[in-house]
């Protein structure tokens, strides 16, 4: 058994949703936006990895088969969703769905479009709980947002309430007192990559 087996790191998997057109952007898929001179994608799966997410799994959606041939992916699990126009509850049931029979007992879910949450902010929530009951969630001056730590005793539930772009917000605010919130304020930045305007947090 190795060190990070040990400790149960294994058994969280990183869940990346990736899957948007960017339809705000012109119909850019965002996990092809440039960034640091690599796709966006590649980009996101670094800091998950940097952060103690030894697995992790992408979803794709909008121009998926090119996201394969222009990204570096290699070690990961990918999730093409076909139903990506319908929103990201979609992607986040597709995910989840990937994680069946793999052994994990948490999923932590963050997004593409999210550049300014780094490494340092999924050791935070990663170190907060990786068990099956488990609810995470990073908080940013108050306010919650990704990454998002779900227990697998959780992710039926998501499933079945997550909905057009909503996720698992639903059912976390219904489970809102079981949250295990982690303020990471002080080391992101939780900017979406939405507009045109946005671009500019891109390097």
């Amino acid at each position: 058994m190795t060190d990070r087996e040990a400790r149960g790191e294994d058994r969280v998997v990183g869940l990346l949703l990736a899957a948007g057109g960017g339809r705000r952007l012109g119909g850019r898929p965002k996990a092809l936006l440039p960034h640091r001179g690599r796709p966006l994608v590649e980009h996101a799966v670094g800091v998950l990895r940097a952060g103690g997410c030894a697995r992790v799994h992408v979803v794709l959606g909008a121009d998926a088969d090119v996201v394969r041939e222009r990204a570096r992916l290699d070690g990961c699990v990918i999730v093409t969703n076909p139903e990506w126009e319908s929103g990201m509850g979609t992607s986040l049931r597709a995910g989840l769905g990937s994680l069946a029979g793999t052994g994990a007992r948490a999923a932590l879910v963050s997004l593409v479009d999210q550049p300014g949450i780094g490494a340092e902010a999924v050791a935070r929530v990663l170190a907060a709980g990786g068990g099956g009951s488990a609810l995470v969630s990073a908080v940013y001056d108050g306010v919650r947002g990704h990454p998002v730590l779900l227990g697998a005793d959780h992710w039926a539930g998501v499933a079945a309430t997550a909905s057009g772009d909503r996720g698992a917000r639903a059912y976390l605010k219904e489970h809102a007192r079981a949250i295990t919130l982690v303020e990471c304020g002080d080391v992101a930045r939780p900017f979406d990559i939405d507009t045109p305007d946005d671009l500019v947090h891109l390097e």
